[in-house]
């Protein structure tokens, strides 16, 4: 997916519809000359719906369509006519989307299945004929109800991806790299910070069969719970994944530290991304002899780990033995 088509962040403004009149509408016929009211109720306005379609990735198709609105339901007729429902507008997102409100920053819900509806803003209710306001002392009301105002409201809708495993790394730690090589992605590689921008999937084939789906983060850098760097924007997508692989270079002058900046980074976003299930992988490790992997091993942090090469293909088998065998533990294991 190319950078300029990844959009995981969108506000929109949604108006849904307003509701129809009902009617005061008396029956008058050749032989009864003054029946009794008969007005019908007004139709309800449109709602406007977030529907969830898992072919979906992006929130591109919403970028340029800011304004969202559903139609008015129709007045109420005689003979009881019940007035038509206004078009309801069905807005299809990713699964993984968050909807919020503008203003005030609260959570709606969230779409998370393929099929999944919601009301995102309800129409308004259809106003009722004069039919249901006749009683035994009024028998003859010529009034009605008119149909409720239809709603607006901005909206914010993000997007956090949906994986089983996120890479998590400093710029340049070789997360795209191993993407590439355990996957069919094919993310931007190159010797600078910051090449992948936007965050990229790539399924991963196991034995008989079986497929896990990876999401490699763009890189974290120290300070990015503050926004430093890409700061904020790509940390959300952690969040939805059931286990973080730490990706970092047995290069790396401090491995221990290294990793506990980025565990200090979930922490200040999310408290609770540091109770997910964490895998420690160190990458390069064709640079090194077995002699020197055992040293390092003394000063590695109280994590699950494995030396791992994307280059030589060295550990990546065993990788994705212990990331499916994670997946896949109960959670009471975690």
């Amino acid at each position: 997916m190319e950078n300029g088509n990844f959009v995981d962040y969108v506000k929109i403004c949604c108006r849904s519809g307003k509701g129809g009149a009902g009617s005061s509408h008396f029956l008058r016929e050749k032989f009864i000359p003054r029946g009794g009211p008969d007005g019908g109720d007004g139709g309800r306005g449109g709602h406007i719906y977030l529907k969830g379609n898992k072919q979906l990735w992006t929130l591109l198709h919403l970028k340029y369509h800011k304004h969202v609105i559903a139609g008015d339901g129709e007045g109420g007729g005689k003979s009881r006519m019940h007035g038509a429902d206004g078009n309801d507008m069905i807005i299809e997102v990713p699964l993984g989307t968050v909807a919020r409100d503008a203003e005030t920053g609260e959570v709606d819900f969230e779409i998370t299945e393929d099929g999944e509806t919601k009301i995102l803003l309800d129409g308004g209710r259809g106003g009722l004929g004069n039919d249901h306001f006749k009683t035994s002392t009024n028998q003859a009301p010529r009034y009605s109800q008119p149909g409720e105002p239809g709603k607006e409201a901005w909206k914010v809708l993000e997007l956090k991806i949906l994986a089983d495993v996120g890479l998590v790394g400093f710029p340049n730690a070789g997360k795209s790299t191993l993407l590439s090589v355990i996957t069919a992605a094919k993310p931007e590689i190159a010797d600078y910070p910051f090449t992948t921008l936007v965050p990229n999937l790539g399924i991963v084939s196991y034995r008989g069969y079986k497929s896990f789906v990876v999401a490699d983060i763009p890189g974290i850098i120290q300070g990015a719970s503050q926004g430093k760097g890409l700061g904020l924007r790509f940390l959300r997508h952690i969040e939805r994944n059931s286990l973080l692989l730490f990706i970092i270079p047995v290069d790396t002058d401090d491995i221990k530290k290294e990793y506990n900046i980025l565990l200090y980074e979930l922490n200040q976003y999310n408290p609770e991304l540091i109770h997910k299930s964490r895998i420690l992988a160190l990458t390069k490790s064709d640079m090194i002899d077995d002699e020197l992997m055992e040293e390092m091993k003394k000063n590695l942090p109280n994590v699950p780990y494995i030396f791992i090469s994307s280059i030589t293909g060295y550990g990546l088998v065993t990788l994705k033995d212990i990331l499916w065998k994670k997946l896949n533990e109960k959670e009471d294991d975690f």
